[in-house]
């Protein structure tokens, strides 16, 4: 068991957003449901804690209601070590959702995701530091992160 784990307050949908969730990583699966009894305070039979594992790192989502919402003060940042897998990460969350900037997105719950290739920390940490500008200047004029155009702007 890890020691830290996110939790992800949802209106009532966190049973639904686990499955999706779930079918974009690898290594992921939903570990435990449990419902709402007659006892409530949400419907009976209803999903009230999601316990699932994305890319073998554990969640739980938990239907509280709509007293809270997500917002950009947290994400989740996914380490990409291809162009396809950003666009594949891109297209599924972004269905429903919105592109914001700089390999930022809003899947259709509100939670903010970072799909952020591999290639994008190695190019800002370049020892040339005019290369490393050139780069930060390309990236934040992207919404989905583009390798290539990321590695035209260090001159490679």
């Amino acid at each position: 068991m890890q020691k830290i784990t996110t939790y992800l307050w949802f209106d009532d949908q966190a049973e639904e957003a686990a499955e999706f969730y779930t079918s974009l990583f690898a290594d992921s699966r939903i570990v435990s449901v449990q419902r709402y009894g007659d006892a409530g305070p949400g419907p009976a039979g209803q999903a009230m804690m999601v316990t699932f594992e994305l890319a073998g790192q554990r969640f739980l989502a938990l239907n509280g209601g709509p007293q809270f919402t997500f917002t950009e003060a947290i994400s989740l940042y996914v380490d990409c070590e291809t162009q396809e897998e950003v666009d594949a990460l891109w297209t599924r969350l972004t269905e429903g959702g919105e592109e914001t900037q700089c390999g930022w997105l809003k899947d259709r719950w509100g939670l903010s995701w970072q799909i952020i290739p591999r290639a994008l920390p190695e190019l800002l940490s370049d020892p040339d530091p005019v290369k490393a500008q050139q780069v930060m200047k390309a990236m934040l004029g992207m919404q989905k992160i583009d390798i290539s155009a990321l590695e035209a702007a260090a001159g490679r």
